[in-house]
């Protein structure tokens, strides 16, 4: 790992061809006075001081990961990453807002990308423009992997599987997804973890990030999650659809190393898991 040689609001570098630095993002830097040459070193502005935003309000978040350009929080079942209506409050970008604020960072809440409400995990935010940037593009490249576990209804016949079926919205639900010919790519791998009297516990990965995509796929596998009451999963054993990230790996856009990071179970995941052994 590079040691970070972030220097008050500035970072220092030999030349700017150790940065992969957008066009767009350059021009405004240049246009800003956001680089200057010092003593045969450059100097770039990437960490100003911004509008904490949105609205600080503290949330009971763990954090996971953190340096001067990134951030991975464990998101807590029953909140949103994000708002989705005007003046709403409670969300993840909120509670990592506060956690700014509390730790004296002048940062916008930069999310890479998101999980439902219910489900809890890791979300990897961005601390300044350029690393967003930067991010962004490895989540298109799907250079960004993450790992789910899962406890579904009924017994798997095979231990391993792919799901490759199209998701699309449900025109008589404006909640839902469902496998549709018309609908986006969509392929999610699951490995059967262990096999209880009446559910299993599943590993997933994906390949694609379609709204609700384990959710509407392992529906359509005939084994729907347990909680998942939207998807055709009962909530006998918990009042949640039963999906956690468990684990994020990505290259670090800066340093380019390779960070993994392991989200622990929620304690609703343990309760459900012990219930099951000892059935």
């Amino acid at each position: 790992m590079k040691p970070w040689i972030k220097k008050g609001e500035w970072l220092e570098l030999s030349s700017l061809s150790e940065l992969e630095l957008p066009a767009k993002l350059s021009h405004q830097l240049r246009q800003t006075g956001g680089i200057m040459q010092k003593k045969g070193r450059v100097m770039l502005r990437l960490f100003p001081d911004e509008p904490i935003h949105p609205m600080p309000q503290w949330g009971d978040i763990e954090v996971l990961y953190e340096d001067d350009f990134c951030l991975v929080v464990c998101k807590p079942s029953g909140m949103k990453v994000h708002p989705t209506e005007p003046g709403e409050g409670g969300t993840l970008d909120h509670a990592v807002a506060f956690h700014y604020q509390s730790t004296g960072q002048a940062c916008k809440s930069r999310h890479i990308h998101r999980l439902d409400e219910d489900t809890t995990g890791p979300v990897l935010y961005a601390k300044n423009e350029w690393a967003q940037i930067m991010l962004d593009r490895a989540m298109r490249q799907k250079e960004i992997d993450r790992g789910y576990v899962a406890f579904v209804q009924g017994r798997l016949k095979q231990p391993l599987g792919t799901i490759d079926a199209p998701i699309g919205k449900d025109r008589h639900h404006k909640s839902r997804r469902r496998v549709s010919a018309s609908g986006d790519h969509a392929v999610t791998h699951y490995e059967l973890l262990e096999q209880f009297a009446e559910a299993a516990l599943v590993r997933l990965k994906l390949e694609t990030g379609r709204t609700h995509q384990i959710r509407v796929h392992m529906s359509y596998l005939g084994h729907p999650l347990l909680g998942d009451e939207l998807y055709g999963g009962g909530r006998t054993w918990i009042n949640r659809q039963a999906l956690h990230g468990e684990s994020l790996t990505f290259l670090h856009p800066y340093g380019k190393d390779r960070i993994s990071v392991i989200a622990p179970w929620p304690e609703d995941f343990l309760r459900l898991k012990a219930e099951l052994e000892n059935l």
